[in-house]
């Protein structure tokens, strides 16, 4: 009798590959405040990568969840001092009031334990979380920088989290105004403790700049996608639409709680953003209902143009 033939495997991909790698640079043992899609990832990560992971969330049930193959127990005052790292990932305003309750707690470990974990959150936005951060970290001596992974899904929520989501996504950095060799050293520290999670590039800014263009970039693309589903024409689609719609609305499905405080706390850079858009579809509107086919052609002729300048760029 013939032996039946063993298919070949597929050779796994560059994002699972990454996410099996043993840590041998990195940190031996991170914290992780809040469990959701975010903070889910980055335990995931790094328990792939061999790293000690505790952590906390205010929901039980993800924390026990959690615990059944990625976290190693709850982040304590007394497991907090064993971490190299503190990742802030709830919402901008519960990881303040987590890191109001424990700065002490870090500046005690900092002082004793030289330098300390740093602690980094992973908000959609900087200002207020930073400006907070950063006098916290002055008075109580221990090291924030503030960071945002460019890198996300649809799905909120623990059950959709991945080791392999950063994997090849860039990492905006946001340090303190300090000394250049201070800046350096904190930058060296947190690309040095990200490293196991395979981010692609990094990147600096300020609070300010970071919350301008990311009303933009992202907040702005939120608000658009979801305001579209809101035609009535949205529920006849089907068998009409293709990937003009999927790509457009993909991003419609979203947490309103989470992108509802994240708007707010941008208020004044995401209304720019929509009276600009505001007059450019005022734009479009006038010259269909006109029938000025030539002003049309114009007007799409120089959105076109951009997107392709804008496309040279990035790949350059």
């Amino acid at each position: 009798m013939a032996s039946a033939e063993t298919p070949e495997q597929a050779a796994p991909s560059k994002q699972e590959a990454h996410a099996t790698q043993p840590n041998t640079s990195g940190p031996r043992t991170v914290g992780i405040v809040g469990l959701g899609l975010i903070g889910g990832s980055f335990a995931r990560g790094y328990h792939a990568a061999g790293v000690t992971v505790y952590a906390y969330d205010i929901n039980e049930d993800v924390l026990d969840a959690a615990r059944v193959d990625t976290v190693a127990g709850p982040l304590t005052t007394e497991t907090l001092a064993t971490c190299d790292l503190i990742v802030l990932a709830a919402y901008p305003e519960a990881s303040l009031g987590w890191l109001e309750d424990n700065a002490a707690t870090l500046g005690a470990i900092a002082s004793s334990q030289a330098p300390g974990p740093l602690v980094i959150d992973t908000a959609g936005i900087k200002q207020g979380i930073c400006s907070r951060a950063f006098e916290l970290a002055r008075e109580h001596g221990f090291a924030f920088v503030g960071s945002h992974p460019m890198a996300g899904t649809e799905h909120s929520g623990y059950a959709h989290a991945r080791a392999d989501l950063f994997v090849g996504a860039p990492m905006v950095l946001v340090p303190p105004a300090v000394s250049d060799i201070e800046r350096l050293t904190l930058l060296d520290r947190a690309y040095t403790l990200l490293e196991p999670l395979g981010f692609a590039s990094f990147s600096t800014t300020t609070p300010e700049e970071h919350d301008r263009v990311i009303a933009f970039t992202s907040q702005l693309a939120h608000i658009v996608s979801n305001a579209y589903v809101k035609s009535p024409t949205a529920r006849q689609h089907h068998g009409f639409s293709a990937g003009s719609y999927r790509d457009l609305t993909r991003v419609a499905h979203l947490n309103p709680v989470m992108w509802s405080e994240l708007m707010d706390a941008n208020a004044d850079a995401l209304v720019a953003e929509i009276d600009h858009l505001r007059d450019a579809l005022g734009a479009y509107r006038d010259a269909l209902a006109a029938h000025d086919r030539d002003r049309l052609r114009a007007l799409l002729a120089e959105g076109d143009r951009i997107k392709r300048a804008l496309d040279d760029a990035s790949s350059n």
